[in-house]
């Protein structure tokens, strides 16, 4: 196994700007694995680091500073052609948290540098902003803007070579909250998945409330005029009065819509016999997608945040596994969304991304929900399961 520490505040190790290739890693110098860890300047993003792993036909970039977040992933199909896995922001910058000043204009600076493909949300809260009886809380908590500490990569020296990407990112403040959370990031040259597995550890001497919300985001060349959208469902609802009038269509979405805003919705999702969902986004064609699967006794429910405003404004579609859906915590305890986790409990979160680029691919994945889907009808309800004001 080859592994380097590129960031340990323990060990005192801080690489900064890096390049290997395969055999500087100790494995055949024609194995496509290789790693550059670049330390951006100029701007909002000054000081943040922007990891980029290449790994068979995939390449994959990671910002640490951003609490581990995936920027984006490209793929190559067999054409030879990248096909791009995550979305454009008006926001360009890879920005640095320090800029960051998550309680502006009511609670919503959280999305000064919201632009990347894996974001995660939590983990002391998530969802919309607002009072929690005698606390504010601000859009989907902070670890999203904490930077990671003992940043290591791992690589296999022997087939399938998988390349592991790990992270501790920590979210504490005296008197409340001592959470730890390891993440690790994995792939292989030979197949067509991210896999995401985070570990949750509540470090203190008391039981915690807790909230987690992957909030993965895509756009062009997958989503598109035509694109569908497939989830195994249960129960599926509208997030307010505005996402009624989308039910029809939900799963369907539509080119580029000026004042479209956004429209939400929840999920009670079907799992399979190995306690795994699954949501996949393909484009018109059916010839590229991205299958979001997940492990539905810690992420039960799922998000879909329909986005499609114009290409200026974040022309994108979330699909987000959770443990709780994105309205404010104070909303959802009633809902038995905001669970606990033990003094020296741990939590494990598993998300795999199928990063798929031909028809066969998609058509598997699509034949996949629909068998699982025919195992119960879904309930659709024609209101949402919120009203406002009421908590």
């Amino acid at each position: 196994m080859f592994q380097l520490v590129l960031l340990s505040n323990q060990k005192h190790i801080d690489v900064g700007n890096l390049s290997l290739s395969a055999e500087l890693m100790g494995l055949p110098k024609d194995i496509p694995i290789s790693i550059r860890q670049t330390c951006l300047m100029g701007g909002k993003q000054t000081g943040s680091r922007l990891i980029t792993l290449t790994v068979g036909d995939s390449v994959v970039r990671i910002v640490p500073t951003r609490g581990m977040a995936v920027l984006d992933v490209v793929r190559k199909n067999v054409a030879g052609e990248d096909i791009r896995f995550g979305w454009d922001s008006p926001v360009k910058e890879v920005v640095h948290p320090s800029f960051i000043y998550q309680e502006a204009s009511g609670g919503i600076g959280w999305l000064d540098g919201f632009n990347e493909m894996i974001v995660r949300c939590g983990y002391q809260w998530a969802g919309h902003p607002g009072q929690d009886g005698d606390e504010f809380l601000t859009l989907h908590g902070r670890i999203q803007n904490t930077p990671a500490d003992e940043v290591i990569l791992e690589v296999e020296q022997e087939p399938p070579y998988r390349v592991t990407l790990r992270g501790r990112v920590d979210e504490k403040r005296f008197k409340f909250t001592n959470f730890e959370l390891q993440t690790a990031l994995s792939l292989t040259p030979d197949e067509p998945y991210l896999l995401v597995e985070d570990t949750l550890t509540n470090k203190g001497s008391y039981p915690r409330e807790y909230q987690a919300i992957y909030h993965n985001n895509f756009a062009q060349p997958i989503l598109e005029k035509g694109a569908q959208l497939h989830v195994p469902v249960a129960e599926l609802s509208p997030f307010n009065d505005y996402a009624v009038g989308g039910l029809s269509d939900w799963n369907q979405m539509p080119a580029p819509t000026k004042d479209f805003d956004e429209m939400v919705f929840n999920i009670r999702p079907l799992s399979d016999e190995n306690g795994f969902s699954h949501a996949l986004l393909h484009n018109a064609s059916g010839r590229c997608g991205i299958e979001v699967s997940y492990q539905t006794d810690t992420l039960p429910v799922l998000t879909v945040w329909k986005n499609t405003d114009t290409v200026e404004q974040g022309y994108v579609v979330g699909i987000e596994p959770g443990t709780s859906f994105a309205y404010n915590r104070s909303y959802q305890r009633g809902l038995g969304l905001v669970p606990t986790i033990d003094a020296g409990e741990s939590k494990h979160f598993v998300v795999r991304f199928g990063l798929l680029t031909n028809e066969a691919q998609v058509k598997a994945s699509v034949a996949n929900i629909t068998q699982l889907q025919s195992t119960q009808a879904a309930q659709v309800l024609s209101t949402p399961i919120v009203r406002f004001g009421e908590s």
